[in-house]
């Protein structure tokens, strides 16, 4: 997390709030466990890296499409799927203990990875 902020120059600073978020240069960060602020860091770099503007002047539609776009952009950052494809037996669990991530983040990501590759069958096998 340290070193990616580093070297997309952004400083990752740790305050006492309700939650976290993304301000200029800065990713302000809840204390946590290292699982988490990993987690919550993906999602704002995902807001940094996709997003512009002040999300408290937006629509509420389009600031929940921001909140679904950064946390889909924090799944796949955690979790890249090309490393998922290189795993055998894949489980939550082992989806937890191998990329440092809650183990609800991890089912969540797993869900996702195989909602993705049954995808891949349908669509391959309808042509």
């Amino acid at each position: 997390m340290f070193t990616i902020a580093k070297k997309l120059n952004i400083n990752i600073v740790y305050r006492e709030s309700n939650f976290s978020f993304s301000i200029e240069n800065d990713i302000i960060l809840v204390k946590s466990t290292i699982q988490q602020e990993w987690q919550n860091f993906c999602h704002e770099l995902g807001h940094r890296l996709r997003h512009v503007g002040q999300q408290l002047k937006m629509h509420y539609l389009f600031r929940d499409l921001q909140e679904y776009q950064a946390e889909n952009f924090a799944y796949h950052f955690c979790v890249p799927t090309f490393m998922l494809e290189k795993i055998e037996n894949l489980t939550a669990y082992k989806i937890a203990i191998l990329f440092n991530v809650e183990y609800e983040f991890a089912s969540k990501r797993l869900e996702m990875y195989e909602r993705k590759v049954l995808n891949e069958r349908f669509y391959s096998q309808a042509w």
